[in-house]
């Protein structure tokens, strides 16, 4: 099996662009030490720290609906729970190396895993 360096999510609630499409479905790849060293030196993050997670979502986020070429002002029209989303599922990807996270059922207490990602296959 190969390694995984792409993983595909669905947002909350989704980019609404100027035209007013909107765009749920992405794809994000895992992070190099590149792409957490680089934001460092950009003016925006020096001025203001919070603004790291914008340029480095921007790094690694390849794809977003009919979109691939994700900006900054991208990542900063999102919705804040879009937002939310993108954050925990970097961490899970490049702390975890997966999208799985363990569950439990509330009525039986069986224990399963749930995608929080997707398939990279599904449209």
């Amino acid at each position: 099996m190969a390694f995984q360096t792409e993983f595909s999510f669905t947002l909350p609630k989704g980019y609404v662009d100027r035209d007013g499409k909107l765009h749920k479905k992405g794809i994000m790849r895992l992070a190099t030490a590149k792409d957490e060293i680089a934001p460092l030196q950009d003016y925006r993050v020096q001025a203001n720290r919070a603004y790291l997670v914008v340029i480095l979502l921007s790094r690694v986020i390849v794809q977003l609906g009919d979109l691939t070429s994700i900006s900054p002002n991208i990542i900063e029209s999102l919705f804040s729970s879009d937002l939310a989303y993108l954050q925990d599922f970097y961490r899970k990807i490049n702390e975890e190396g997966t999208t799985m996270l363990p569950a439990k059922c509330p009525s039986c207490g069986h224990d399963f895993e749930v995608d929080m990602g997707g398939s990279l296959g599904e449209s």
